[in-house]
């Protein structure tokens, strides 16, 4: 001990150089670290729902989730097997041990899967590989100008797609609005006068919403494609659809009935209030983030893909406006963690000086508590330990 505290009086430079280069590599460590709230402790866990509108609770339990579960029982790996069944609804829930990979575990279900064969045209799929504090992002819809209707169909094919762009993105979940639907009101006076059935309307509309490709057609040196367009774009293509003839005059749609637009069934609305302290109807995102992901270069995506959403994009009185934003959790961490260390070097260089007696040793003694940290972020990054407020509060 004697020798080595010798040798690094005597080659100071050296030792110095030596800890600067360590104080680089924490440094860039620290910049390469994933830097969260608090950590995630959650559990390896997938999640196989399956929806089955129409279907009660005891049909879907019988039918779906028992299926499901006899198809993944004995998985590598799987620790626990829970299952919920509820109106059009079936949801199993699959823990596994630790040490057993996201990815590798979501394969062994899909490959289970794949084998079973569901009854009504089930399809059962994964849930988003995100994690309990995997939301990281909320936002609302706001317009003074356009309509519930309006601002979802943008939700739909203009906002989620645009962030779900966003690499390091899971899914975002829409919440709110209204699902456009084209309907016909069909009168049974009609039916019973033209003599249709609702079979016939319903397999006429079927057939007719639909392109289909033919073969090419040669004429000297050019060749013309072929196809026929049928594709429905709007009620009055709706309504020219030829249901049957009689005595060679055809009858359309809109001769039984009414075409209009309509919204699907909804199972309740979003309410939120405004700074105007108004209660109203609204449109709401919700950002999950990829497990394993680093949620502070996403959310500065996320946040760029917004800006630009409601710079660019959107139309004139449309705005995105976030509501949970996991950023300023973040900086509060962090600020957290800074006071705490600032104190902490402080309290550590009073009592030296005091103890000590010198201004300079008391400073030398306390730069070990930042370079240990520095030492700790090399080590954090190596072992991919995320920077949180339990990892730096320790």
């Amino acid at each position: 001990m004697e020798k080595l505290i010798l040798t690094a009086i005597r080659r100071r430079f050296l030792m110095m150089a030596v800890f600067a280069l360590i104080a680089f590599m924490g440094y860039y460590s620290w910049n390469q670290l994933s830097i969260e709230a608090y950590p995630d402790i959650a559990d390896v866990t997938s999640q196989v729902v399956t929806q089955v509108p129409g279907l009660a609770a005891e049909e879907v339990e019988q039918q779906i989730t028992i299926p499901i579960e006899r198809a993944l029982n004995g998985l590598p790996g799987m620790h626990v097997m829970r299952s919920r069944s509820t109106f059009g609804l079936s949801m199993v829930t699959l823990v596994f041990r630790d040490g057993v990979e996201d990815y590798w575990s979501r394969q062994r279900i899909e490959e289970r899967l794949a084998q079973l064969t569901l009854p009504k045209g089930a399809a059962p799929v994964l849930d988003p590989l995100t994690s309990p504090i995997g939301e990281i992002y909320r936002y609302i819809v706001t317009s003074s100008r356009y309509d519930i209707r309006a601002l979802k169909d943008m939700q739909d094919w203009i906002i989620i797609p645009r962030i779900k762009q966003v690499q390091g993105i899971a899914d975002v979940a829409n919440f709110g609005g209204v699902t456009t639907q084209y309907q016909v009101e069909v009168d049974p006076k009609k039916l019973e006068q033209y003599n249709t059935t609702l079979n016939d309307v319903e397999a006429a509309i079927i057939k007719n919403n639909n392109n289909v490709g033919g073969s090419i057609l040669t004429r000297g040196e050019l060749g013309y494609v072929v196809r026929g367009i049928g594709l429905l774009k709007n009620l009055e293509d709706l309504g020219n659809i030829v249901v049957k003839s009689q005595k060679g005059v055809p009858i359309f749609l809109k001769d039984l009935g009414t075409t209009k637009y309509g919204i699907l069934e909804r199972k309740g609305i979003l309410g939120y209030s405004d700074h105007k302290d108004n209660n109203s109807e609204g449109i709401s995102g919700i950002v999950l983030l990829l497990k394993h992901e680093n949620p502070s270069n996403v959310l500065a995506d996320v946040h760029k893909a917004v800006e630009e959403l409601n710079t660019k994009v959107l139309p004139q009185g449309v705005v995105i406006r976030p509501y949970l934003d996991r950023t300023n959790l973040v900086k509060t961490t962090l600020s957290t963690v800074s006071h705490t260390l600032i104190e902490g070097i402080s309290l550590v260089v009073i009592v030296l000086i005091l103890f000590l007696g010198n201004w300079k040793g008391a400073l030398l003694v306390a730069i070990t508590i930042p370079l240990a940290m520095l030492v700790a972020f090399i080590l954090m990054h190596l072992t991919n330990i995320p920077a949180n407020l339990l990892s730096l509060g320790a």
